[in-house]
């Protein structure tokens, strides 16, 4: 994944304005997804694009 670090010291959780920290998506590993320190909410990366929709974010179990 190359999200660009600047990017990554600016975005913040849609739901709660929390920190994103990068981690692997489970399953295979090969994605990665956008994690909130917060709330837990785990954001989906496609193509190098953080989808910062609450409506697709998976909810912690």
């Amino acid at each position: 994944m190359s999200i660009d670090p600047a990017l990554l010291e600016i975005i913040v959780c849609p739901e709660c304005h929390g920190e994103l920290v990068v981690t692997p998506a489970p399953g295979d590993g090969s994605q990665t997804e956008l994690v909130c320190q917060s709330c837990g909410l785990a954001y989906p990366v496609r193509d190098d694009i953080p989808v910062l929709l609450v409506d697709e974010a998976r909810r912690p179990s």
